[in-house]
């Protein structure tokens, strides 16, 4: 049988400095982290954990642990004869885990967390950690451990790294309060078996939690009276059309010139981030890009006339300068938003009749402007920092069932665009659809969350705000199912 030291030496080859960075991360409660950040191989940090008893011959559990905890399963399961099953199981019985919930968690924020993400990190802690911002090879587990370090990060202290991730990526703030939740629960449980034990049984225990929960009321809500959900079990669920217009270089040669329209930069970060999301929903995805006004009008013809009879829901994302009631082709020319959303009405395209007809629409809708820093432009009229989107119109959406028109902002109020990270607006939708479909929510409940997300940030340096503004004529609850 190979020895154990053999089997740590090929491991410790197999990783690289990365990954020995994470293992030394999960490892902090056992090993000193003056003695981790002294190493710089992956065999010291396996003789570090043998000194701690971390390792011991035949028990190479906690390493078994960790290689799980990085995704190494090739290597846990050649080198340590243990499957990703196996281990699932192993670390659900209590105690068996070593590596805390809290540093486990951190890990995985570390992992989900962008580039620009990490440098919007790095640029907010810029006083507290000066050093991270000024070393453009500081990993997120650098900051989290000198945010440790600092005293500002702390298994009873996410106080503030909760308020970064509201700011920088609300998907992020959502995995600590889910964290935390979850905290609250074993503590629940625990408080319940104290109980039991005190009281003297079973049933006294049952008594316990019965007389927590209040009965129904007669008129309450019950099973019987919920809204039925729209049918989406189709795969692919249907066409996703993402109309994405970036260069307005045909716009600023005509003669005469239209309007003054700016390229959109920042538009391919929102048409990616949409394409990932509605793949994962299981969306056939097709992005056209730079169309002018008739070449718009000619795809959304293609779309109307298709057959979708074997779909369960048509979405249709546009991403354009605008004005009032309009948007953009690439050649300056206009296409009312109206016109676009009544193809596919039932008498327009029957094959989706009774089906969701989903439309998010990114483009300027009014006139209201106010310079900032950070941020371009969609209005046509300026080459400015502010992007203002959507003077909000009802007869934009056909009176027909089953739409779904989501817009960037309220009448009269801007919304933003970054050149790097995109809009505001298409960026929380994303990251909620991402987060709520696998949990069950249906559209309208992560539209209101993307209300709140957006409503939530400031434009600096003239405190600007932004609220989108859904309107729809759904009958039932639209759910995007992710299995």
């Amino acid at each position: 049988m190979e020895l154990p030291r053999q089997r740590l030496l090929v491991v410790s080859e197999e990783l690289g400095e990365a990954e020995l960075a994470a293992l030394k991360f999960l490892s902090l409660e056992h090993v000193p982290m003056r003695k981790l950040e002294a190493i710089q191989k992956a065999q010291d940090f396996f003789e570090a954990l043998k000194e701690k008893g971390m390792i011991e011959a035949g028990n190479l559990s906690f390493l078994k642990e960790l290689l799980y905890r990085i995704s190494r399963i090739d290597l846990l399961a050649v080198h340590l004869g243990s499957s990703r099953e196996e281990m699932a199981r192993e670390l659900q019985i209590p105690g068996r885990a070593k590596v805390s919930a809290y540093r486990y968690l951190l890990f995985q924020l570390s992992e989900d967390i962008t580039e620009d993400e990490l440098n919007s990190f790095k640029f907010l802690l810029g006083k507290e950690l000066p050093k991270c911002r000024l070393n453009p090879k500081t990993t997120m587990l650098d900051v989290f451990i000198e945010m440790e370090k600092k005293g500002i990060l702390g298994e009873d202290n996410l106080s503030m790294l909760k308020r970064l991730c509201a700011g920088i990526n609300i998907s992020l703030l959502k995995r600590i309060e889910e964290y935390e939740l979850s905290l609250f629960g074993k503590e629940e449980m625990l408080i319940t078996e104290e109980q039991r034990g005190r009281t003297g049984g079973p049933e006294a225990r049952a008594t316990w939690l019965a007389s927590s929960v209040s009965p129904d009321s007669p008129g309450s809500w019950n099973e019987s009276s919920q809204l039925e959900a729209y049918k989406m079990t189709s795969r692919p669920r249907g066409m996703c059309l993402i109309l994405n217009n970036h260069s307005f270089a045909k716009a600023r040669e005509a003669v005469p010139e239209p309007k003054r329209l700016n390229d959109r930069n920042g538009t391919d970060v929102d048409a990616a981030a949409l394409k990932r999301v509605f793949s994962k929903l299981h969306f056939e995805i097709e992005e056209c890009r730079n169309l002018t006004a008739e070449e718009i009008r000619k795809i959304v013809n293609i779309y109307q006339c298709k057959d979708h009879k074997d779909r369960d829901c048509f979405v249709c994302c546009i991403l354009s300068h605008g004005k009032k009631g309009i948007i953009y082709g690439v050649d300056g020319q206009e296409v009312p938003i109206q016109e676009l959303t009544v193809s596919f009405t039932g008498q327009n395209c029957r094959s989706l009749t009774g089906k969701p007809k989903v439309f998010f629409i990114q483009a300027c809708q009014g006139d209201a402007y106010q310079k900032g820093v950070t941020v371009e432009t969609d209005s046509g009229e300026q080459d400015s920092s502010v992007e203002t989107d959507a003077r909000f119109q009802l007869d934009c959406i056909p009176a027909e069932a089953d739409f779904l028109l989501g817009m960037a902002t309220l009448p009269d109020h801007v919304s933003f665009r970054s050149p790097t990270r995109g809009t505001w607006y298409i960026q929380a939708l994303c990251q909620h659809l991402d987060y709520s479909c696998p949990r069950g929510e249906d559209i309208l409940t992560i539209l209101t969350a993307v209300n709140q997300e957006v409503s939530r940030k400031t434009c600096e340096p003239n405190a600007e705000k932004q609220m989108p503004q859904p309107s729809f004529t759904l009958r039932k609850k639209l759910i995007f199912p992710v299995n």
